[in-house]
């Protein structure tokens, strides 16, 4: 069985910034793809960004520049650094990872969520 556990959300004000992480536990025998995602009520899902096991990374248009994807392949973390944080920003943070578990099945796992909340 794997969990994926998010932290570091909150309340921040507008150009403020966050740091949130994401951590991978359980039968894990590596980790592919990790990313980050987001839901604003009333909203889809959407991809914010996703980085590799080799460290390539990609980023939605209304994030470049502001917000940096990041990972540690030795404690299984993944890792988004959101600065200069727009009202817009705010939504439900989703951590995705694409894991292959014991004995070799691999599989798509959601976190919790973590809310994040720009506003003055």
């Amino acid at each position: 069985q794997v969990q994926l556990v998010e932290s570091g959300g909150g309340l921040v004000q507008p150009g403020g910034s966050l740091r949130l992480s994401c951590a991978a536990s359980g039968s894990i025998r590596s980790i592919n793809d990790m990313g980050w995602y987001r839901q604003a009520p009333g909203k889809q899902r959407e991809l914010v960004a996703s980085i590799t096991s080799g460290g390539s990374t990609k980023y939605a248009d209304s994030v470049k520049g502001r917000f940096t994807i990041s990972r540690d392949n030795a404690k299984n973390m993944v890792y988004l650094q959101m600065n200069s944080l727009k009202p817009e920003d705010t939504a439900a943070y989703y951590c995705r990872a694409q894991i292959i578990t014991t004995p070799w099945v691999l599989g798509g796992y959601w976190g919790q969520g973590t809310q994040v909340t720009v506003s003055s």
